[in-house]
């Protein structure tokens, strides 16, 4: 337990008012970074930007623990929820010393400081908020609600890893967080490290208070205890009464979650009862800041939240009141001349990579090791004949993560993450290789479910989002399955990872990462049974507008291509990997050799599929998504069976950016290829998986975009048959084959009669699914064999 002297506390403040002083002057200084003179409005930034309030709270946690971290020999990730609090966070890595590391041109003297008081937030520099440039982060903060989802993630395979999760009451308010508090019943303690959350509660949001800040102490350790959690309550009243309250908190905290993994190590029954610690800070927002201003209260107040003081560079007066306030912090006392840091002062920091700036876990790259993958050939569905051999795309590829896990079992580095729906998305085999994870009591009922288990299942793609990207981050690998429709409720999350990676391809020394993979299955053309609320293709949109750099999107059309695609998307790094495929008994197209080649090139003809011989076709039927591959290759037997003298092509896409010009995405095919497909002017009736904007988009820059007519998902769906989805969205085969009659001038001749017989069709399904409450019977069994 700490037991600090006079003179370690006196330290310990004079450290916490360092870095208070650098958070406070990179908000408002361009020059006079030592205030040697007395402070003018040149010296002062024409935009003040960044936020205050919180920094002075994050000072006070991180320099604590650096002392735990010093004293324990303790491995600690620090995860800044409030992540606009950017100016303690880098504050605090240029004391350490990681920064000036990180970026030599920033050095530890008095012009180091002042340029890095000048990059803040200014043109050419750096975000205000902690981002991919910030040393020892994992977590961009400019969002709220994923920090404790990210820090569970970090921890999970890391034994020894403590991640020091600071929450702000703000975001405690947010779903996701909300939610995240449930991380004690998925982390291990015998093979996971430990998350320490630490609630900072300033008492307000931008404007307004925070639930949790007016939430008595009673209130708030209820709450926790029915958690999981036991309670630490710091209370900023006295300098040194909360400094020694800080210590004696942190290093209760560390020692209850010593015990309880010691315990759990050493084979001891689990208690009844586990509580894992939570600090509750409780500190004025802008604490140690202007106090009053004007007759108004700015320190504990929402006016402290971003820049208390706004009209330094015109008002005299603020500009007297902001120089007493930085001259509070003692920057004379606290640095040389020179502009170092007091030697007495700089040895506090934790040393090499223990310093939570260069915590090698923060740039996963660093300790990423390489996924030991099978053959994925050998998992391959026979086929012989195309559209004749029927299979379940997901089910193949359990049999292909089961040995993912097998081969990774002793690295521990591969984890599924699903919200509940690993079984039911047909992945089940990889049940024969590990457990769903659960801490709570399991009964004798339950399926495949156990402490140990490393399928990740909690109702929440928020949650299920966060832990993939806090394990990613931190340099392991994985893939989220997810329902088609569902997934966008992580569209947010989604665009601030796509956004890091981003940044992250931009700087240096950020290394590589293991990329992100989506499966979205039980998608939206077999979600018949479920209905319209579970049908919505709406997340292939919010992919497709991120950076080409980032973002891969593949449709595999069966099990073999599936097996291809996450063969690639599991070795990449540095991506966001979208794949959308089936779970349903499906025909099969390619054997795996077709397969391999298929994919590979992103996009080909099916030459068994047309009848154009390589030569001119009249229409080419493109395709992108099984369900409408399907649809496509029946609307071409349906066009040789009625109309046998015009020249059908038909292509698929599995790499929907393979369409895209290669200037804008570098999957995209070149000129020629393009030209090889597509031809440069014959019309193509393009069937999607999604909404039909994407593939104009794409095409856009290509000869002649204006001939693709693109049919896709028209927001048209409910409770029906399989074949009544296409066709409610006139995405059906025999949709498709009108198109293409109406679109070309040699089936005229006999298009009215033909294109007669499939609205006759279309007729006699809709009277046919409503009285027999199934798809007719040439549809339901129709396979390419039996072409004429």
């Amino acid at each position: 337990m700490a037991t600090l002297t006079h003179d370690q506390l006196q330290d310990i403040h004079a450290y916490w008012e360092a870095s208070n002083y650098l958070a406070a002057a990179q908000i408002y200084l361009q020059a006079n970074p030592l205030l040697k003179e007395p402070l003018s409005p040149d010296h002062i930034k024409p935009r003040l930007l960044g936020h205050w309030g919180t920094s002075p709270g994050l000072n006070f946690i991180y320099t604590h623990l650096n002392r735990l971290i010093r004293d324990m020999d303790a491995n600690v990730l620090f995860v800044c929820g409030p992540g606009h609090g950017a100016p303690a966070v880098l504050a605090q890595t240029y004391l350490e010393g990681t920064y000036t590391e990180t970026y030599p041109d920033i050095s530890q003297d008095e012009k180091g400081m002042k340029q890095f008081f000048r990059q803040f937030s200014t043109p050419g520099g750096i975000p205000s908020h902690v981002s991919a440039h910030t040393p020892g982060s994992i977590h961009e903060g400019g969002e709220l609600g994923y920090s404790l989802a990210h820090a569970a993630g970090a921890v999970m395979d890391n034994p020894e890893l403590i991640a020091a999760c600071v929450v702000g009451d703000g975001e405690a308010e947010t779903g996701p967080l909300a939610g995240s508090w449930k991380l004690n019943c998925f982390l291990n303690p015998v093979r996971d490290g430990a998350v320490l959350p630490i609630l900072h509660l300033n008492g307000y949001k931008i404007s307004g208070p925070t639930v949790m800040g007016r939430m008595s102490d009673q209130s708030l350790a209820t709450l926790f205890n029915g958690y999981g959690y036991a309670t630490l309550f710091v209370k900023a009243e006295g300098t040194d009464a909360i400094h020694l309250e800080m210590a004696v908190a942190l290093d209760t905290a560390y020692e209850q979650i010593r015990e309880i993994q010691d315990n759990a190590r050493s084979g001891k029954k689990r208690p009844e009862v586990l509580l894992w610690p939570i600090i509750i800070l409780r500190s004025p927002k802008g604490w140690t800041g202007p106090v009053m201003w004007k007759g108004k209260h700015i320190e504990g107040t929402f006016r402290a939240h971003q820049v208390p003081l706004a009209d330094v560079k015109e008002d005299q007066d603020q500009l007297a009141l902001l120089e007493q306030w930085l001259r509070s912090y003692r920057p004379d006392k606290h640095f040389t001349d020179d502009g170092h840091l007091l030697p007495s002062l700089a040895r506090l920091a934790p040393a090499g990579h223990k310093r939570m700036g260069a915590n090698p876990y923060a740039n996963g790259g660093k300790t990423a090791l390489p996924l030991d993958m099978p053959d994925f050939t050998l998992y391959a569905v026979e086929v012989t004949q195309p559209g004749v051999t029927i299979a379940e795309g997901t089910r193949e590829l359990g049999k292909m993560l089961r040995d993912i896990f097998k081969l990774n079992a002793e690295s521990r580095n591969f984890r599924l993450f699903c919200p509940d729906e690993t079984s039911s998305n047909r992945l089940n085999a990889v049940f024969e290789a590990t457990d769903r994870c659960f801490m709570e009591p399991v009964l004798d009922s339950d399926d495949h479910l156990s402490p140990d288990g490393r399928v990740m299942e909690v109702l929440s793609e928020h949650l299920c989002q966060g832990w993939l990207e806090g394990y990613l981050l931190t340099g392991r690998h994985g893939i989220f399955p997810c329902y088609e429709a569902f997934i966008t409720i992580v569209d947010s999350m989604f665009n601030q990872h796509a956004k890091w990676l981003k940044m992250c391809l931009e700087i240096p020394w950020r290394n590589d990462l293991p990329s992100l993979n989506y499966l979205l299955t039980s998608h939206s053309w077999r979600q018949d049974h479920n209905g319209y609320s579970h049908q919505g293709p709406g997340f292939i949109d919010t992919v497709v507008n991120k950076k080409s750099s980032v973002v891969r999107i593949y449709l595999p059309p069966d099990a073999n291509c599936l097996l291809s695609v996450m063969d690639h998307c599991l070795r990449s790094k540095n991506y966001v990997n979208l794949v959308v495929a089936g779970k349903q008994p499906a025909l099969q197209w390619l054997n795996i050799a077709q397969a391999t080649a298929h994919c590979a090139q992103g996009a080909s003809v099916w030459e068994w599929a047309g009848n154009d011989n390589n030569e001119q076709p009249d229409v080419v039927l493109a395709c992108a998504g099984d369900v409408p591959t399907l649809e496509t290759v029946a609307a071409a037997w349906l066009l040789r069976r009625h109309i046998p003298d015009l020249k059908v092509r038909v292509v698929n896409v599995v790499d929907l950016m393979s369409l895209s010009p290669r200037e804008y995405h570098p999957h995209g095919m070149d000129a020629a290829l393009f030209t090889e497909l597509f031809t440069d002017d014959a019309p193509v009736i393009f069937a999607f998986h999604g909404y039909v904007r994407i593939i104009h988009d794409l095409v856009h820059g290509r000869p002649d975009p204006a001939r693709f007519h693109v049919r896709g998902f028209m927001e048209e769906g409910t409770t029906t048959t399989p074949f009544d989805m296409v066709v409610l969205n006139k995405i059906s085969r025999y949709h498709l084959a009108i198109a293409a009659i109406q679109r070309t001038e040699r089936a005229l001749e006999k298009g009215d009669v033909v294109i007669n017989h499939f609205e006759d069709k279309l007729h006699m399904h809709s009277i046919y699914i409503r009285e027999c409450l199934e798809d007719m019977r040439d549809i339901k069994n129709w396979k390419w064999e039996d072409v004429v």
